[in-house]
C-alpha cells in the first residue's frame, strides 16, 4: 500500500475579503488529512490579512507582500510548497466537495501520477452553479490536446512537484496555459480522476483581459505547435467559440 501524498494547495489573493472565506472553507473541510495550505496575498488593504489570521488552523503558511502580477505570486507559492503535488485554488474558487481529494488519491494504483486532472463547474459570486466550462477534458489527456485550447481548467489540474516548473512571467494573462501544457509534455503518467475537482468563480484575469490573453495564448501555441498548424486550428476554435457564446450567452 502506497503512502499518502502531501498535497500543497495554493491560493493567490489580493483584496479578497469577500471571496476568500469560502475558498478556505472548501479546503478546511476536506476529509483527506495530508494537505499543506499556502496563501499568497499581494499586500491587501481590505481586511484580507485579518481573515487569513482568523483561519490560522487551516492555513499552513502565508505571506503578504507586493508582487509583480498573478504569476509572480504563483511562483512564490511554488517556491514555498513542500508537497508532492501543487494545486492552485485561488480566491473565490473552491474544491468541489469535502471528499474530492480523498477520492482521487484512493484512485491511484501502483504509482503516483505526474499529473492529475478532472472537470470543473462554473459558479457565480454567491456560489450558484451556472454550468460546465465551454471546453471539456478528454478521456486521455496529452499535451498535444492543447492544440484545441485549454481543455482542462487550471483549477482542476494537479502537478507533481518533481516536474512543476515556475510560471513564465513574460505572459501576463495566459502563463497558466503554458504551465499546464509544459507539465503535460513532461509527464510520464497522466491520471484522469473522472471527477469534478473544482468550482471555478466565473470571471478571472484572463476573461477580464480576453483580447491580450488570446494573443498570448496564440503565441504559446505557435511556439509549441508551429505557426501554420496554430492558424489552421484557430479556424474551428473560433467557430466553436462563437457558436457557444450564441447558445449560452456566456464564454
Amino acid at each position: 500500500m502506497m503512502n499518502k501524498p502531501l498535497i500543497s494547495i495554493i491560493t493567490i489573493v489580493f483584496n479578497g475579503k469577500d471571496t476568500l472565506q469560502k475558498t478556505i472553507d472548501s479546503i478546511a473541510c476536506q476529509s483527506y488529512f495530508n494537505i499543506e495550505y499556502i496563501i499568497i496575498d499581494g499586500a491587501s488593504s481590505d481586511g484580507t490579512i485579518d481573515l487569513i489570521k482568523t483561519n490560522n488552523i487551516a492555513v499552513s503558511k502565508y505571506i503578504s507582500e507586493p508582487d509583480d502580477g498573478l504569476y509572480d505570486a504563483m511562483n512564490k507559492g511554488l517556491k514555498l510548497a513542500t508537497g508532492d503535488y501543487v494545486w492552485f485554488i485561488n480566491s473565490g474558487d473552491e474544491i468541489y466537495n469535502s471528499e474530492t481529494v480523498a477520492t482521487f488519491v484512493d484512485g491511484f494504483s501502483e504509482q503516483w501520477p505526474d499529473v492529475i486532472y478532472g472537470d470543473t463547474v462554473m459558479i457565480d459570486e454567491v456560489g450558484n452553479e451556472i454550468g460546465e466550462r465551454r471546453l471539456q477534458p478528454p478521456l486521455n489527456l496529452t499535451w498535444k490536446d492543447f492544440k484545441n485550447g485549454m481543455l482542462v481548467s487550471h483549477q482542476s489540474i494537479l502537478v507533481s512537484t518533481r516536474i512543476a516548473q515556475l510560471y513564465n512571467t513574460r505572459y501576463r494573462f495566459s502563463a497558466d496555459f503554458e504551465w499546464c501544457l509544459q507539465a503535460l509534455k513532461d509527464a510520464q503518467n497522466i491520471y484522469n480522476s473522472g471527477l469534478i475537482l473544482s468550482r471555478f468563480l466565473d470571471g478571472g484575469l484572463t476573461k477580464q483581459n480576453i483580447v491580450p490573453g488570446l494573443r498570448e495564448r496564440f503565441d504559446i501555441m505557435r511556439r509549441y505547435f508551429g505557426l501554420i498548424p496554430t492558424i489552421l486550428k484557430h479556424i474551428p476554435i473560433g467557430i466553436r467559440f462563437f457558436w457557444y457564446v450564441l447558445r449560452n450567452k456566456r464564454f
